[in-house]
């Protein structure tokens, strides 16, 4: 039985311009329906979150994002089970999630943060205080919105890609049986 290895999003340091595009669309795809943000700054009531995080560095700059782990640290370290693995996807339950930070801390890669969560155009306040409930916040691919990543499909510079790394390990290995076809004789 072949098993499948799970996609992710890669960004590219040589393209990315820093324009944020990807974040603006992210945060808009993911709060379309439980925040009711339009298509216009005017309809965004609640603070800006997107699941991908822009980092600048001396030599540029790119978008840090979940690479959905095989065995994803973040996963494991979850206590609540406010994480788990829906069809190759590592997806956070914000409902689920207590805030702890245990997962944050497991990410090798930096692709989780706490987050306000909003409901309803209003941020959720956490039981029994008026402080803001907070989320562990990662990429989700676009789980269920048509179209995948909203980040790669928006991107005006092409610095970001959806990878599969079943697709690129065959194309590496045909890659590879070319190039020694023609630096050896096989006579």
């Amino acid at each position: 039985m072949k098993k499948e290895i799970g996609s992710f999003v890669v960004g590219d340091s040589t393209k990315c311009t820093g324009c944020k595009a990807c974040e603006v669309a992210c945060f808009t795809v993911h709060n379309r329906k439980s925040n009711h943000v339009g298509n216009t700054v005017g309809t965004v009531t609640v603070p800006v979150t997107p699941r991908l995080f822009l980092t600048r560095f001396d030599q540029g700059c790119m978008p840090i994002q979940c690479k959905h782990c095989e065995d994803a640290p973040c996963l494991n370290a979850c206590s609540k089970g406010a994480i788990s693995r829906i069809d190759h996807q590592v997806i956070v339950d914000a409902e689920k999630c207590i805030g702890c930070k245990d997962c944050m801390q497991a990410c090798p890669f930096g692709a989780i943060a706490l987050l306000p969560y909003a409901k309803d155009g209003h941020l959720v306040a956490q039981p029994m205080s008026e402080e803001p409930k907070v989320f562990a916040s990662k990429c989700d691919l676009c789980e269920g919105i048509e179209g995948g990543p909203a980040c790669v499909r928006v991107c005006p510079h092409q610095a970001l890609r959806l990878v599969d790394p079943e697709a690129e390990r065959e194309e590496k290995n045909i890659r590879a049986a070319e190039s020694l076809l023609l630096t050896k004789d096989w006579r």
